[in-house]
């Protein structure tokens, strides 16, 4: 059984009972909500994609716990740009040129914080006063509807820049 939201997947696995299931889920990499049943000595949850319950669990202190991973997964994500001139994150991708990867690399390589004007104007090619800060903007509106099925939103910081973040619905 999988519980899924957006982009993240926590997949909830009976322990003991399938315990080759989690070992299996943890070599790829993907959050586990252990379900210990019966009077099964819960496992020792070192990974931080990992949380146990025991059942009979509310509904409501279910979808918590699952957020709860969903969130400690999250907060490690960082989108990344192959050489090729795509944009990775999660498990989606989106292509974007040359000039947008260029972009794309100093709001990832600060992911989460502003980044100044400025600094992004020194990525663009042409480099010259009011066609540049145009430019500037043309460039981040169509970066904004490429990364938006991503997940990922560039919110403007008025009389600063750019932060590029998730998005939270």
């Amino acid at each position: 059984m999988r519980s899924t939201h957006k982009d993240i997947d926590v997949v909830l696995v009976r322990w003991p009972a399938e315990e080759s299931r989690r070992e299996y889920f943890r070599s790829l990499g993907v959050p586990r909500l252990l379900i210990v049943e019966g009077g099964s000595k819960p496992p020792f949850c070192g990974d931080v994609k990992e949380d146990w319950v025991r059942p009979p669990i509310s509904r409501d202190d279910l979808e918590a716990r699952v957020a709860t991973l969903r969130a400690r997964v999250r907060v490690d994500r960082v989108p990344e740009i192959d050489p090729i001139g795509v944009i990775r994150y999660a498990s989606r991708s989106a292509a974007i040129s040359p000039t947008e990867a260029d972009l794309l690399q100093c709001l990832v390589n600060c992911f989460g914080d502003v980044v100044r004007r400025e600094e992004l104007e020194q990525c663009l090619p042409e480099r010259s006063g009011r066609s540049l800060r145009n430019a500037l903007d043309l460039h981040i509106m169509r970066i904004r509807r490429r990364i938006q099925p991503l997940g990922l939103v560039i919110r403007t910081v008025w009389g600063l820049g750019y932060q590029l973040e998730l998005h939270e619905a």
